[in-house]
């Protein structure tokens, strides 16, 4: 876990230098407006590169605690990234109606403490996703000055995993895994900053994504059975490319 944090640790790290880089070339060219014409165009389209941690939101069942000696179950989260197309129809000045579909990445773990003849073991199971996502957003942007522009996200996700192991079969296994449903939605919430260079508008974004459904195949696994609910929760740091 801790190499994962780490890794998108030094992305984050990396963005913000980027964007702190990006930031101040912007001022730096003092009362220049770039892309004037830029708000005056209905459509937009683009590219965001991301990355993201993943977890899951966890509801114990309330006699799971010392069921098949399970002791303790808790969150592993993990790492990944995202590619996605962008699509954005300009409603007015402040809101924008976005599209951005692409393929999400995404790790979650969950750490397993049991008791076996009186030793405590660990078995870690984790969940490797690939989701192709369709997000609609709606973004509230307020009035540019200069050559930046802060704004909100809100909106929501449908998803569904290309690498789903819903269909496996528990019993030619060698050990039991966790079986995740297909199709997922969230709710997405976000904001972030747009910077208007002298090329194409750039944008720093940080969004979190809430499960609202429940992704777990309740069969009669020992990691299933001590879990009421799982759903999702992701965070993504996002550099948007936007012409």
């Amino acid at each position: 876990m801790t190499e994962h944090m780490n890794s998108f640790g030094r992305k984050a790290r990396w963005l913000t230098w980027l964007g702190m880089f990006l930031v101040t070339s912007v001022w730096a060219q003092g009362p220049r407006k770039n892309l004037g014409s830029f708000d005056t165009k209905p459509y937009h389209f683009g590219i965001m590169l991301s990355g993201n941690t993943s977890d899951f939101r966890m509801t114990l069942r309330p006699d799971s605690t010392f069921a098949d000696s399970l002791m303790s179950a808790s969150n592993l989260p993990q790492s990944g990234f995202n590619i996605e197309l962008l699509a954005s129809w300009d409603l007015n000045g402040n809101v924008h109606l976005r599209f951005a579909p692409g393929l999400s990445f995404q790790d979650r773990g969950i750490e397993y403490r049991l008791l076996r003849e009186n030793e405590v073991v660990e078995k870690v199971r984790r969940t490797e996703s690939v989701y192709f996502e369709f997000p609609f957003l709606l973004k509230l942007r307020t009035d540019r000055i200069g050559n930046f522009a802060a704004y909100g996200l809100v909106g929501g996700t449908f998803a569904r995993d290309m690498q789903s192991q819903s269909d496996v079969n528990q019993q030619l296994t060698d050990d039991f895994i966790l079986r995740l449903e297909k199709g997922n939605r969230t709710l997405d919430v976000g904001a972030g900053v747009d910077l208007f260079l002298p090329f194409f508008k750039f944008a720093i974004e940080g969004k979190f994504q809430f499960g609202t459904r429940d992704v777990l195949i309740h069969d009669d696994s020992i990691y299933a059975r001590p879990l009421e609910q799982l759903k999702t929760r992701t965070f993504v740091l996002s550099l948007c490319f936007e012409g």
